[in-house]
């Protein structure tokens, strides 16, 4: 079964989250990605992030880990890492880098990451473990009708085909 994790990045005043943008699919996710064979889920965490935010990072916490609820899911472990060194950049996988409020987030987050940012903030200190929100067949035909090339893009993926815009 696949592994993948997710990062979840506080500013200092624990008021903000840090999001990136993707290239190959222009929406605003957490950082993270999939575990590599042989890799532990603490490292990739730590790997991810400082490919796709430019941070060198530290684990503070394992928050949670999900369990896939269908077949657009897969299992995923969020931790909260904090930043212990480089600087905001992008990459090949990351077209920009911002920290949202809390009670501000992009409007069209993509799902399951409102449920997972919401997890975090909750700052319980049990390790979290359910399902997948919001990945639904149904989510997923909605997001089709309203943002029919987003979905098509991330179908792409699905296969390994990646798009990237500049």
């Amino acid at each position: 079964m696949k592994q993948s994790v997710s990062c979840v990045i506080f500013s200092r005043d624990r008021k903000q989250i840090l999001l990136i943008k993707r290239r190959d699919i222009p929406v605003w996710v957490l950082p993270g990605g999939g575990i590599e064979p042989g890799e532990s889920p603490e490292a990739a965490a730590c790997r991810e992030a400082e490919e796709e935010t430019g941070y060198k990072v530290s684990i503070v916490r394992k928050i949670a880990e999900y369990t896939p609820s269908n077949r657009l899911s897969r299992f995923t472990h969020l931790f909260e890492l904090s930043p212990t060194g480089g600087a905001p950049s992008t990459g090949p996988e990351t077209l920009a880098i911002q920290f949202f409020p809390l009670d501000s987030l992009p409007k069209h987050l993509a799902p399951p990451y409102p449920f997972w940012i919401a997890d975090a903030a909750s700052g319980t200190l049990n390790i979290i473990r359910k399902k997948v929100e919001g990945t639904s067949y149904w989510t997923f035909a909605r997001l089709l009708l309203c943002h029919p090339i987003l979905v098509g893009r991330f179908i792409l993926t699905l296969f390994g085909i990646h798009i990237n815009k500049n």
